[in-house]
């Protein structure tokens, strides 16, 4: 389990709400001072959430209100077929930005099955949350969720006076030190995988495939799993960052570059985010390995996959699609190219049907869709789980945001597993794709040493 900080904790608020049948759900909110939310998610044995944004947007969630599960090729149809007993008559008293929303993900694999180190999280699950605090240009909010008003306003007031007297900050400390790492992929066995995707791509069956590995890393110490998080915010500012833990197993963190769909009404926003070079020690040595990105035919090849992809996948629900000049992402230890891609919506969708059309773009996956799918299952010898997945939340109004569920890893006891992968095109290198998939497990290996 992610360590406890050793300060002051909320004890669990245990009364669930039914989940089976149609829910009058009640929500009120009040305005708070600030408050340190790394405090609110350090619990144990209890479902808790954390979702921040490169924008600003920062929400944490204690306890379930409501769950929703599946699994299988229709578990999109069916998460979305739950949260609509779920939010049908939701009355919420408070700001906009203060609703109750439901937070979680996907599996990369629909046939996914819970198991070590992906215990607790199914092929798809999403909670709403019994608590809420929410932080925004509008100011810090906090919302519980009833069955009724009186259930709402006593759940409200008393975890208000519970988060008064947190601190308003939270020491981030240090890493708890790394005794041993161990890989699911050996170099010579990466280097028979990608030479197996080539030889489908020069048959023409793939054009691009994602290959990943795994890295299980065993702590000196449990994880505090917010406290690196505040770290990875202090090194990777513009990036998501996310924390999902169930009441029982470990808990899935990360702080992801990419943007899978972010929709408002009938406004849709992604991107495209592929290609990638490491940072250099001065901005000269920058600007050169941006400039060699920029000039590779295989960089080029493989971002413009994604980017017909994603046009691809969003024209058939849009009226309108703009794909903007690409540019250069700048992280703390590596540069990707991106591409923005905007949308305005035909007619009425819920924002899982555009997750549902994007899951797995050919960043994470490859071209085409199936058959680059297939390949990562039939190659990769470890279970990817939520890793490269959808990750995010939904609101009753069908808006919502979803990251891709990269830079991450699993915390349980005394180990973390961490994930990363890096796409194979025509003319890929083993031994250079093999260096890229290491560049990816620093952000969080780095934070854990």
């Amino acid at each position: 389990m992610d360590q406890s900080s050793g300060g002051r904790r909320l004890t669990a608020d245990t009364e669930s709400l039914p989940v089976d049948e149609p829910t009058d759900l009640v929500s009120r909110s009040r305005e708070l001072e600030d408050v340190s939310f790394g405090a609110i998610v350090d619990a144990e044995q209890e479902s808790r959430i954390l979702w921040a944004t490169p924008g600003g947007l920062e929400v944490v969630g204690r306890g379930v209100a409501v769950r929703m599960s599946a699994r299988g090729p229709d578990r999109f149809d069916r998460i979305r077929e739950q949260a609509s007993r779920a939010f049908d008559a939701l009355d919420h008293d408070g700001p906009h930005v203060a609703r109750p929303r439901a937070f979680g993900g996907f599996s990369f694999h629909d046939e996914h099955e819970p198991g070590p180190p992906w215990t607790g999280f199914d092929a798809a699950s999403f909670v709403v949350p019994q608590i809420l605090v929410i932080r925004s240009e509008d100011g810090t909010w906090l919302t519980a969720v009833g069955t009724h008003p009186e259930a709402a306003i006593e759940r409200l007031e008393r975890w208000h006076d519970r988060l008064a007297a947190l601190p308003a900050m939270q020491p981030s400390g240090t890493g708890p030190g790394v005794t041993s790492t161990q890989r699911t992929t050996s170099p010579a066995d990466w280097t028979d995988q990608v030479e197996a995707a080539l030889e489908q791509i020069e048959q023409g069956t793939i054009t691009k495939v994602v290959l990943a590995q795994s890295l299980s890393v065993t702590l000196e110490n449990s994880v505090h799993v917010p406290g690196t998080l505040e770290r990875l915010r202090r090194q990777y500012p513009n990036c998501y960052r996310f924390l999902i833990a169930n009441d029982t197993g470990g808990t899935f963190f990360g702080a992801p570059p990419e943007r899978l769909v972010s929709k408002r009404d009938n406004r849709v926003e992604t991107e495209a985010l592929a290609g990638s070079v490491p940072r250099g020690e001065t901005p000269e040595e920058d600007d050169a390995h941006a400039a060699d990105m920029l000039d590779s035919e295989k960089v080029q090849r493989e971002h413009g996959l994604v980017v017909e992809a994603i046009r691809n996948q969003l024209e058939p629900l849009a009226s309108e699609l703009t794909v903007d000049e690409r540019t250069i992402r700048r992280l703390a230890t590596i540069q990707h190219l991106q591409t923005p891609i905007a949308a305005t919506l035909e007619g009425e969708s819920h924002v899982l049907e555009i997750v549902e059309a994007l899951h797995p773009t050919p960043a994470v996956g490859g071209v085409p869709p199936v058959a680059a799918w297939e390949t990562i299952r039939d190659t990769e010898t470890f279970d990817r789980g939520w890793y490269a997945a959808p990750v995010g939340w939904f609101d009753a109004d069908g808006d919502g945001e979803f990251a891709v569920g990269l830079r991450s890893g699993v915390a349980s006891d005394d180990t973390v597993t961490l994930f990363a992968g890096s796409g194979i095109v025509a003319d890929s290198d083993p031994d250079d794709e093999w260096d890229e998939v290491q560049l990816k497990f620093r952000p969080i290996l780095d934070e854990l040493r």
